[in-house]
């Protein structure tokens, strides 16, 4: 790699030569000489040094062999910092940008956010590719990174601060709009909602209020929720509520926003936290179908199970072969009010019915070694212990003896590996099964760890702040989702699974596909593309061809800002006078 500065060329005599190969000029050391046998005579043995300038030729610009041979070789002491790395992180922004494209999003973005729309896509693969939200660390990844902002310019944190705070709620609104606007809206589809929390120490946030907070960093918090069509996988929109309100209670609002953007045959998959029977009324009053998980622990699913256990647990006819499930359908109320029948779809696996055993049985063991220990002492109990203990204590509150509630424990036992899906309208088990499943890309993605791409905290101090960054969370969202369905519907298709084919291994991967420059002047592909690498691509539709298109691509863009900069930069000062080294020049006898 030659440097980006110029230093004088060498004047000792004998040990300099120069050779031209089209319209360069290299500059050679010679560093010894020996006897050619065939030409009889000696030849010089040379290494490369470094390039003549083409606009000076007493001055050269420098590799790193240069300084092995004239290490006192004075540098140019202002040197202009580099606008960004010679080695650039390329395979993911380029499989972003086939997923932007495939959904058309650069369009929309253009048309509500005009010039800033690169800002925008460079912001969203900083979040999909570092997991992080700190503008601070923005300026770094940008350094090493292909990037979509004009002139491929590495934008301070600050001026990225500004822009978040200049965003309007009518941008984002009609952006959200049009892309709702898209959808197909005649069909059924299949909504997953889901909501999270998020910590602010921003005292001026309007919506920043103490609540029951999910990750409690004893910090104020505003809550929000996600819409997923699980037909198409695709991110539909977000919401943003105060953090004092429930998430029960914002379903009703979440539905409401729903008829805004006019989806009328609209199902919902609901977790388990969202089942009360105002939530269920409501949703029936609007004609609304529902897909929600119930506890196994919930009276009416542990009289299911005592039904039917033993009737279809090994029937062959009622097995979800790809899952290992066995399952079987019947109908109930879901309260003594309740005016319609709701169809339970009841679900036995083998392998969560022996995890689920360990557990309770660990569990248990660890209380009574527990209690037994503290017998003769003074014990708080917790209501565990009640649970699976008979437990006798003096008035004085000494723990006299205990004894296990065997027929409670065999209970339990007998539950282990069943669980419960309730849906409004008739469809088969694994159809429910199949639509409850799909979600959890989104509580992975959306709520991993119960956090918004991994940004359980906002750090920022605006309310128009917020909400940028909300959005910008989002459309990386739409993004991350696709990988992810892409990366899985591969797996599927190959029929084997690879660890590698998860989107954060996959990024690990994409992000060792570079491009460096070469000479000091364009950048090409470091090297070829490995197996895993090629693996990937293909799930998302790039060919090893189209990169080496794409980073050709990127390096000719480069090339005309590197070009554009160079023609607007002040003349340069006079170069120093060539300085006489003295080196002692090897001996030539062969």
């Amino acid at each position: 790699m030659y440097y980006s500065f110029t230093v004088p060329l060498p004047k000792v005599t004998g040990k300099i030569s120069k050779q031209k190969i089209k319209d360069t000029t290299y500059v050679h050391y010679i560093i010894g000489r020996k006897y050619d046998k065939k030409k009889q005579h000696t030849v010089p043995e040379r290494t490369p040094i470094g390039r003549l300038d083409a606009t000076n030729p007493e001055m050269m610009y420098p590799n790193e062999n240069f300084f092995k041979f004239f290490p006192n070789t004075p540098i140019p002491e202002a040197q202009k910092e580099p606008s960004r790395s010679p080695c650039l992180n390329v395979g993911t922004n380029i499989v972003i940008e086939k997923i932007v494209m495939e959904y058309e999003l650069k369009s929309l973005l253009v048309k509500h956010f005009g010039d800033r729309t690169g800002l925008l896509l460079d912001f969203l693969s900083y979040l999909i590719i570092t997991g992080k939200n700190t503008t601070q660390h923005y300026p770094g990844y940008a350094f090493n990174h292909a990037l979509a902002t004009e002139d491929a310019r590495v934008l301070s944190d600050s001026t990225l601060s500004k822009f978040l705070s200049e965003v309007t709620a009518e941008q984002i609104q009609g952006f959200l709009d049009d892309w709702n606007l898209n959808r197909d809206h005649r069909s059924r589809i299949y909504v997953s909602y889901d909501s999270t929390n998020k910590n602010c120490q921003a005292g001026d946030l309007e919506m920043v209020e103490f609540g029951k907070a999910k990750v409690d960093l004893g910090t104020p918090v505003f809550g929000v929720g996600c819409a997923f069509d699980k037909t198409n996988k695709v991110p539909l929109f977000y919401e943003r509520y105060p953090g004092s309100v429930n998430d029960v209670s914002q379903l009703e609002y979440f539905v409401k926003k729903m008829s805004h953007y006019k989806y009328r045959h609209v199902g919902f998959i609901l977790d388990r936290g969202y089942f009360s029977k105002a939530n269920i009324q409501y949703m029936d009053g609007q004609h609304f179908h529902f897909i929600m998980m119930v506890k196994g622990c919930k009276p009416l699913v542990s009289s299911i199970i005592d039904e039917y256990r033993g009737t279809f647990e090994t029937c062959r006819d009622k097995s979800v072969r790809s899952h290992q499930l066995y399952c079987i359908t019947t109908k109930r109320k879901l309260y003594p009010e309740d005016t319609k029948d709701r169809y339970f779809h009841l679900f036995y696996n083998v392998r969560k019915m022996a995890d689920e055993r360990c557990e309770l049985e660990k569990e248990v063991a660890d209380m009574q070694a527990l209690l037994t220990k503290a017998v003769g002492q003074k014990f708080v109990l917790l209501p565990e212990h009640k649970k699976y203990f008979d437990i006798h204590m003096n008035k004085d509150g000494i723990l006299l003896f205990v004894q296990e509630k065997k027929d409670v424990v065999q209970k339990e036992l007998e539950q282990c590996g069943y669980f419960c899906i309730v849906t409004s309208e008739s469809m088969k088990a694994q159809d429910a099964y199949f639509l409850y499943k799909g979600r959890d890309a989104s509580e992975k993605l959306f709520c991993a760890d119960k956090t918004f791409l991994g940004s359980k905290s906002m750090r920022v101090h605006s309310d128009a702040s917020v909400e940028t960054k909300l959005f910008i969370e989002f459309l990386a969202l739409i993004v991350r989702n696709r990988l992810y369905n892409l990366l899985k519907d591969e797996m599927s298709r190959l029929g084997t699974k690879h660890n590698f084919m998860t989107v954060p291994s996959a990024i690990d991967k994409l992000e060792q596909i570079k491009m460096q420059r070469i000479g000091g002047e364009v950048y090409q592909q470091s090297y070829a593309l490995t197996r895993h690498q090629k693996m990937i691509l293909k799930a998302v539709g790039i060919s090893p061809d189209e990169v080496k298109e794409r980073i050709a691509q990127i390096s000719s863009e480069l090339a005309k800002v590197d070009a554009k900069i160079a023609s607007q930069k002040p003349p340069q000062e006079t170069a120093p006078e060539p300085i006489e080294l003295t080196e002692e020049i090897i001996d030539a006898t062969p």
